[in-house]
């Protein structure tokens, strides 16, 4: 048994009305940037802009 698209705009404005508007938003968008950030650490693109400030630090500036 699936839930079609119907059950789930059901459940989310449940949702918003028991919750109200604001929660529901600030709760997505902490979703959000969580997924970003695990998307992120999963490529290893963090890892990588932290190797290149360091390369940057090293690198003596010439004048």
């Amino acid at each position: 048994m699936s839930l079609g698209l119907g059950e789930i705009l059901i459940i989310i404005i449940v949702i918003v009305l028991i919750f109200g508007v604001g929660f529901v938003t600030k709760f997505f968008g902490a979703l959000g940037r969580g997924v970003r950030e695990f998307k992120k650490e999963a490529s290893g693109e963090e890892y990588k802009e932290e190797e290149e400030e360091e390369e940057k630090k090293e690198q003596p500036k010439n004048p």
